[in-house]
């Protein structure tokens, strides 16, 4: 089988598993993965050689909340979209499985869990609005398409990193109220992945089994790497504007702006995914966040 984007945090876990699995499995991307054979692709720009696999499961992406623009969006389309219609020309008829978020799913707030028949639109960042793109391209020629939200575990370098950065002084500022939210340990998305070539054509939310609290899982998650922190709860429409002004300064400078209206949205939304269409066809998730917590804390 061939894994693209086999050198990211997802790829890595899905590699492993294939591997582990007992599957020859061929690591497409820019860097090796950490098991099975490289072959160099730049999706960019190259049509991938998928030569002597018989399943593609991509998830290369272009990532991120960086500088909103023009060349932002050129550079995510580049990859998320052209790179995905490159993929899956060269898959012809193999089974595909495509990773892509549940950030395509439009912004709003529901009394009821998302389903894979709500809006996929309205998009706050470049990187949702190219998953969506690209996953209309995969959902027309035939793929199975897998929506996980926030995907944490072990070897994730953007949670925790990010989660100290906006610490200060033993205080963890978050927007609004506590709110109930849907989470993915990567372990659950790498066997979604692997069962997903049996699976019919569609799209699939994928999470763990039940959703979080938003602050009890921050709080703990800090705490298990050693950093206790008081949870302050601050206006939403505060904290939007500060995300404006951040945004307008990340333009004026061309650094990534350290607060955007996307991050404000995951923080201060609710959102659970409904996963009666993945239960369905046999998705159960097999972890949840109490087991990575358990791996902090042997890590501290």
């Amino acid at each position: 089988m061939a894994v693209t984007g086999a050198s990211g945090f997802c790829g890595a876990a899905v590699t492993r598993a294939a591997a582990a699995a007992g599957a020859d499995v061929c690591c497409l991307g820019r860097r090796p993965g950490p098991v099975g054979r490289h072959v160099p692709w730049d999706a960019t720009r190259d049509i991938p050689d998928l030569t002597g696999t018989d399943l593609v499961v991509h998830l290369a992406a272009a990532v991120g909340d960086p500088v909103p623009g023009p060349a932002t969006e050129r550079a995510y389309r580049a990859v998320n979209v052209a790179g995905t219609a490159r993929l899956l020309d060269a898959a012809g008829d193999r089974p595909v499985v495509w990773v892509s978020s549940a950030s395509v799913y439009r912004p709003q707030v529901l009394s009821r869990p998302v389903t894979e028949d709500d809006p996929v639109d309205g998009q706050l960042s470049a990187y949702g609005r190219t998953k969506a793109a690209g996953e209309r391209l995969a959902l027309a020629a035939g793929a199975v398409v897998l929506r996980p939200r926030a995907v944490y575990g072990p070897g994730d370098r953007h949670l925790l990193p990010r989660l100290r950065d906006a610490v200060r002084a033993g205080v963890l500022p978050l927007p609004g109220p506590d709110v109930r939210l849907s989470l993915t340990a990567v372990e659950n998305l790498a066997d979604a992945c692997l069962a997903a070539r049996d699976w019919p054509a569609g799209a699939y939310n994928i999470a763990d089994a039940v959703a979080y609290s938003r602050d009890v899982v921050l709080r703990a998650a800090l705490a298990a790497a050693g950093r206790p922190v008081r949870i302050v709860h601050l206006p939403v429409g505060l904290v939007d504007a500060a995300a404006r002004v951040a945004t307008g300064l990340a333009r004026s400078t061309g650094r990534s702006p350290r607060l955007t209206r996307y991050a404000v949205d995951q923080l201060a939304r609710p959102m659970v995914l409904d996963l009666g269409r993945a239960r369905a066809v046999g998705y159960r998730p097999r972890l949840g966040f109490d087991d990575y917590l358990a791996g902090l804390g042997r890590q501290a």
